[in-house]
């Protein structure tokens, strides 16, 4: 495969995948749940200090990226 046409592939995959990012963020209000408020998300709030970690969210992406990658290279093949 020329240098080029895989550079074309490339910049096909990043498109697809800024396009279906961008589309999780524009329709975001209207799903029905929000990404960093999910159930299992930690949050503490003290007198002067909060402390917010969303696992629940973190696994979720780390899955969601996890695929993404796997596809990009099984079709890089």
């Amino acid at each position: 495969m020329t240098p080029l046409r895989e550079l074309g592939r490339l910049l096909l995959m990043v498109g697809v995948v800024l396009t279906a990012v961008g589309a999780l963020f524009y329709f975001s209000g209207r799903l029905p749940f929000r990404l960093g408020r999910l159930p299992g998300d930690l949050s503490w709030q003290g007198k002067n200090t909060s402390v917010y970690f969303p696992i629940v969210t973190c696994i979720i992406l780390s899955i969601a990226l996890s695929a993404i990658f796997w596809l990009v290279s099984h079709f890089r093949r």
